[in-house]
Order: C-alpha cells, then sequence, then structure tokens
C-alpha cells in the first residue's frame, strides 16, 4: 500500500516536472503517462472487456485413440496447450521475467522507472526506441490483438503503436494487477505469448524446440524460450536466425546473474551449452496422422463430419469447424488401434491398395454406436492419381460412411432385413409362408430389364430357391421372390421408413427423391438397389443387436473442454425404434444365412453357412449381390459386435466385382469378428416370443 502510494506520488510528481516538455515534443507514448497520472489512468476491473478478465485464447485440441493416450492427431489455429505455473520450471518463470521485466514484482502493472528511463532514451536519441512496456502491459496486448471476436483491422489496431493505445494497455494493465495477484498474471503470459516457429505458449514451444514438457526445462532452455519472445519471427532457432536466438540466451542470462537469480558459474556453463534443439512438430488435422497409421485418416475424417454435426459446438458447421481449433478439447475416441488395424489387414486380404475395386469395413459397437474401426484398402492422401482414378491409389473421400461426392454402393439382399422387419412390425410373424415362383411379376411400375411389360418382376438366384418359404428359410437362402411378395403384403413405403429409421441415409439424389415421392412404388427397394455405405449398414445390424436400441454412429468416448468439463455431446444418443420382440425375432432369421440356428431350429439354410463354424459363438448376418454382381456386401454381428464390409469399384458403380469375392469378405468379416470379441465372453441372441414366431397378431410397435 505503501509503495503504490509512493509510486502515484511520484508519478505526479515527475508529471508536473515534464509533462510539457513531453506534450511538446510529442515523444513515445508513454508520456502521455506524465500527464495525467495513475489515478486517471485507472479502470474498474468489472469495466474490462471480458476477454481480459476470462482471455479466449486459442487452444489446440486433442483427438486420442480410445486408451486415451494414443494420440491420432490435434487440430488448431495456434499450436497452444495452457498449463497452470505450478507445471511450468521455477527457472522458466524466471527467466521470462528477467528478459521481459525484471522489476514485474515490483511495480502495479505500470513500471514509472521504466517509464522514466524510455522517456529519457527516446528524448535523448530523437526516437521511439524503448516502449517501457511492462509484462503486465505485453500480455493485454497479446489478449487483445487475439481476440478471436474482432476483425483483423480491429486486431492491427490493438497492436498499433499509437499514443491511445498505450494509455489503453496501461489503464488495463493496472485494472488487472489490482484483481489479479502476479502467478495468476505470469501463469496467462506464458500461456498466450508466442515463441516462433508456430509455438503458441510455453507448452507449444516446450515441445517444439526441445520434446520436453515445460516442468523438464533446464536454464540454458529457459533463457532460450525468454530471449525469442522479443522478436520470435526472426530469431527462431528453427527456421530464422540461430545466432540472434543464441545472443538473446546470453542477455537473458545475464540479466539472471544481475538480479542474483543465478550463480555466474551455472550462467557461464548454460552459455556455453550448443543449441542442443529436439525440435518436434505437433501435427494438424487428420491429413497428418502418424505415417505409419495413415489408415486412421479415414475415422478421423468421418470424426471431422461428424463434429461439424454437432450444435453443442456452434451454430453451423462453420463456427464448429473453428471451435475444434480453438477449444482445447481433450476428445477420447472409440477407434480401437488393434482392432483398427486386424481390420486394415482383412481389407488388405480383400484387394490390395493398387486394385480398382476396394472394400470399405465398418466396427460398430451395439448399444451405443460407438465405432470401433473403419478401414479400406487406400492411402489417405492429397496426392495426385494416376488420371481416370479418382480414388486410387490415393483419397480422402469417404468411401466408409459416405458423404460429399460419395453417395454409397448398392447393399444388395442385406435390404431385405428392413422388409422382413416391417412385416413383423405389422404383425406377421416368422412362420409366414409363401410358395416363393422363381419369377414374380409384381404391380410396382418399373423400366429396363428388370420390367415385365412395365411390371418390376425379379427372379431368383437359383432354382433351389423355389418353393414353400417363410422368414426364417428365406432370409437365410436370399429368395428375391419372397422379400417381393412380402413387400407388396406390407407396403413399399413402410420398408423404405424402416430402413430410414435404422438410419440408411439416402445421399444420392434419384435414392432421395423416390424415398420422398415414390416409396409406395419403390417395390425393388428390398433388394438393395439403393445406395449405402458399410457404416450405415453396420449401424442397422447393430439395432437389431442391441434388441431395438438404434444409436446414432458415434467417433467418440468422451469429450472434455479445456478446463476439464465433460462435454454431453460425447455420450451416447440412442432411441429404442423397434419392438424388443421384433428385434429379437429379426435376428432369430438372421441367424440362418450365417450357418447358425435358431432358436426354433427352423435354419435350413444359408448363403454364408461356414461362419457360425469358424467363429465359435453365436453370430447372425446376411449376404447381398446386386444386380450382375456389381457389388457385393457381407454384414454380420453378435450381441457385442456389428462388422459390415462391401466391393465394390468407386470409381466406376458398373465395373462388377463378380461374386466369387464374397466368400473373402465372409472370411474377412469373420476374422475381423473374431479378433475384436477375443476377450469377450461369449453371448447368446435372446430368443422372440413364440407369438412373434408363430401368430399373426396387430401391429408390434409396443415400444
Amino acid at each position: 500500500m505503501i509503495r503504490a502510494r509512493l509510486d502515484k506520488m511520484l508519478t505526479m510528481l515527475v508529471a508536473g516536472v515534464l509533462a510539457g516538455l513531453v506534450l511538446a515534443v510529442a515523444a513515445l507514448p508513454v508520456a502521455l503517462v506524465f500527464g495525467i497520472g495513475f489515478s486517471a489512468l485507472s479502470t474498474p476491473y468489472s469495466e474490462l472487456p471480458n476477454t481480459l478478465r476470462t482471455p479466449p485464447t486459442a487452444q489446440r485440441s486433442n483427438l486420442y485413440a480410445n486408451d486415451g493416450t494414443t494420440l491420432i492427431t490435434s487440430f488448431y489455429q495456434e499450436d497452444r496447450v495452457d498449463v497452470p505455473l505450478r507445471e511450468v520450471a521455477p527457472v522458466m518463470r524466471q527467466a521470462i521475467v528477467a528478459a521481459e521485466d525484471v522489476r514485474f514484482y515490483h511495480h502495479s502493472g505500470v513500471d514509472l522507472r521504466g517509464v522514466a528511463r524510455a522517456f529519457t532514451v527516446n528524448q535523448r536519441d530523437g526516437e521511439t526506441r524503448q516502449g517501457a512496456s511492462t509484462l503486465t502491459m505485453q500480455y493485454v496486448r497479446n489478449v487483445l490483438s487475439s481476440d478471436p471476436r474482432l476483425t483483423e483491422q480491429q486486431r492491427q489496431a490493438a497492436t498499433e503503436v499509437t499514443s491511445a493505445r498505450k494509455v489503453q494497455e496501461m489503464r488495463y494493465a493496472l485494472a488487472l494487477e489490482r484483481e489479479l495477484d502476479k502467478e495468476e498474471i505470469l501463469a496467462r503470459y506464458l500461456n498466450i505469448a508466442y515463441f516462433g516457429a508456430g509455438a503458441y505458449g510455453i507448452a507449444a514451444a516446450s515441445k517444439r524446440y526441445f520434446s520436453t514438457s515445460p516442468a523438464e526445462l533446464t536454464l540454458a532452455q529457459s533463457a532460450l524460450l525468454a530471449g525469442l519472445v522479443r522478436s520470435p519471427h526472426t530469431d527462431d532457432p528453427i527456421n530464422g536466425d540461430a545466432d540472434a536466438a543464441l545472443n538473446r540466451r546470453a542477455y537473458v542470462l545475464d540479466r539472471l546473474v544481475e538480479s542474483g537469480q543465478v550463480p555466474p558459474a551455472q550462467a557461464a556453463a548454460a552459455k556455453a551449452e550448443p543449441l542442443n534443439l529436439r525440435p518436434s512438430e505437433t501435427p494438424n488435422d487428420c491429413a497428418a496422422v502418424p505415417e505409419a497409421h495413415n489408415d486412421w485418416g479415414y475415422f478421423c475424417d468421418w470424426f471431422t463430419r461428424w463434429w461439424r454435426t454437432q450444435s453443442a459446438f456452434g451454430g453451423n458447421p462453420e463456427d464448429r469447424a473453428l471451435t475444434l481449433r480453438r477449444g482445447g478439447f481433450s476428445i477420447v475416441s472409440s477407434l480401437d488401434p488393434a482392432v483398427q488395424r486386424a481390420t486394415v489387414e482383412q481389407v488388405l486380404g480383400v484387394y490390395p491398395v493398387t486394385d480398382r475395386r476396394a472394400a470399405p469395413t465398418a466396427v460398430v459397437q451395439p448399444g451405443t454406436g460407438r465405432v470401433l474401426a473403419m478401414a479400406v484398402n487406400r492411402t489417405y492422401s492429397v496426392a495426385d492419381n494416376p488420371s481416370g482414378q479418382t480414388n486410387r491409389p490415393n483419397t480422402v473421400n469417404q468411401l466408409v460412411a459416405g458423404g460429399g461426392t460419395i453417395a454409397g454402393y448398392q447393399g444388395g439382399s442385406t435390404f431385405k432385413l428392413f422388409t422382413m422387419l416391417a412385416a413383423l412390425e405389422s404383425g406377421l410373424p416368422l412362420r409366414t409362408e409363401y410358395d416363393a415362383p422363381g419369377r414374380l411379376v409384381t404391380s410396382y411400375p418399373v423400366s429396363g430389364e428388370a420390367s415385365c411389360d412395365g411390371r418390376w418382376c425379379p427372379e431368383n438366384a437359383s432354382p433351389f430357391m423355389d418353393g414353400e418359404q417363410d422368414m426364417w428359410s428365406a432370409f437365410g437362402r436370399s429368395v428375391n421372390t419372397y422379400f417381393a411378395w412380402l413387400t407388396e403384403r406390407v407396403g413399399a413405403d413402410r420398408v423404405v421408413e424402416m430402413a430410414e429409421r435404422l438410419g440408411i441415409t439416402f445421399r444420392s439424389e434419384s435414392d432421395a427423391r423416390l424415398a420422398r415421392y415414390g416409396a409406395k412404388n419403390w417395390g425393388p427397394f428390398t433388394l438393395g438397389v439403393s445406395a449405402t455405405t458399410p457404416l450405415d449398414l453396420a449401424n442397422a445390424y447393430a439395432t437389431v443387436a442391441a434388441d431395438g436400441t438404434w444409436c446414432a454412429p458415434l467417433p467418440v468416448m468422451s469429450i472434455k473442454d479445456a478446463a476439464g468439463r465433460p462435454v454431453d455431446a460425447g455420450q451416447p444418443d440412442c432411441r429404442q425404434v423397434l419392438d424388443t420382440d421384433v428385434a429379437r425375432a429379426a435376428v432369430d432369421a438372421a441367424r440362418c444365412p450365417v450357418g447358425d440356428q435358431s432358436m426354433y431350429n427352423r435354419c435350413d439354410g444359408g448363403t454364408a453357412k461356414d461362419l457360425r463354424g469358424r467363429l465359435g459363438r453365436p453370430v447372425a448376418g446376411k449376404t447381398g449381390s446386386s444386380e450382375r454382381y456389381a457389388t457385393e456386401t457381407v454384414v454380420a454381428f453378435t450381441p457385442q459386435l456389428a462388422v459390415a464390409s462391401q466391393a465394390t469399384n468407386p470409381d466406376d458403380p458398373r465395373d462388377a466385382v463378380g461374386q466369387a469375392v464374397q466368400s473373402r469378405l465372409v472370411d474377412a468379416v469373420g476374422e475381423v469378428l473374431s479378433f475384436a470379441l477375443r476377450d469377450q465372453p461369449v453371448r447368446d441372441f435372446v430368443p422372440p416370443s413364440e407369438r412373434t414366431a408363430y401368430e399373426v397378431t396387430g401391429a408390434r410397435d409396443g415400444n
């Protein structure tokens, strides 16, 4: 209190002596201080801009794998992570004060002695050579100039060398010092200062130059970093002038000796040390995933697409993307590196990276929607491809989840699940029988090869599929005419609505138009003529695995903001979309295609009948072939996991992959399930009620 009053009195005394001279020569902006005195400069803390009371410093967001420690990548505009002062080495704290404001602990935000010294030097030299900015004033300037709400013009004004700007800095600095203690101001300064080479704040600088943490900085390292903040763009020893950086280091060491904080011998030893840089660069965005894990790029890309849809992070996609780059979030993703690696290995066993065909594959957890793996035989890169090869071997297009230019790939008979669910929900039982012909002429109007006098007339893939069928056998053998008949019975629009309810998204304009305006006549939908993606299919089948609980596909386990507070957007978004018994009935029939047996022993054939034996645990699923085997699809699931894989040519849908690849897809999906479930207990499905299995009832929509 006494010191503050003396400073004020001395200020006013100096003002009386020097005011006329200062104003007359229009010298340094600090001259205004002499003419007004501290009391006039003072601003109430409550009137400070919010940016100074709660500084909106941009901080790096980190995306981790599901173990919470393996870094996938980071997102930032400014590479910065705030750290508390206790996590900064004491010698670093001493060095920054010695370098920038040796009287930091002896003034109240504006250093009167520094003002007088700057005035004398500037008057002597006839130009502005010293500005008398304290560390607190520098902090004010840094905050105002980095405020994301300011325009570029306003940011420039915040750092412009003018009398008004200098007076404003002083007023704000005095107010801050009355409210915050020195340690808080020092911590804020260390976290906002720019140290060059793209490193904002002491944590990023420690890593960028020395691959260490702020707590582990040595004397020589601390002196070097402290010396950089004066001229970070030119003195940066990585990209700029290493000799200038060494000179600044020596300057800081001398100041530490002068202030009695470091013995001369210790400072001399530090001066003699070489730079000993150990540079490391923080990855930024999905293109910077570790080179050894390039396949993570597709999951990362999908994560950013998901983030831009979350209203918790802003009012529009652009604001949300900016929040990710500035918000300092710690994001633990759902990506399981081991399951991802196993999935990639299996995908590459189907097709190599150089093959024009692709096998995008997704792994989803029922009951949460969390995605454990996303793989495709492509290199995640923006590098150029040979002429005519849009997505081979390099692409950043979302081949697994769809979006952008990727509408998806025909799912074939995997869509029969939606017809069966619609029928079960309408009150029909699994035992619904029909004498399926080899070809069925329906009432649905179509044109082209699938038309019989203007009506859709699908046929079965084999004569062995003809004859008496129920839902168990027809789903197991994939009998087209049975499901065409079932679609007519329940209504094609109800089948389309069921698919949408389970998360099938129509990304193709033509599909979306049919779903909206022509669903009642879209009979072929039951055979999967609509484009879909492995992620959509895996999640749809995961819904029946979870007793009818649909969950939005989720790329995260948890999200914490910069203050360590959990963010609700990281939690599963689930709801019951099917009657539980309807879902269980569909699962019971879905055991037939993959060689398992239904709870009522009604399975008598399947298109992937060896899968159950190889997996060694209860499993359900479906295979699907599109017209002329242009695409092949396999989905398989247990109560704990769902996997979907599709074989396709993303650049040319007319380039048929052929039926032979289906067996490789079945093997791949089975191996992924086997590996991912290796440490999990064997769980069986819950059987449906006899009523749903055998009796016609009213609509089953109890949930």
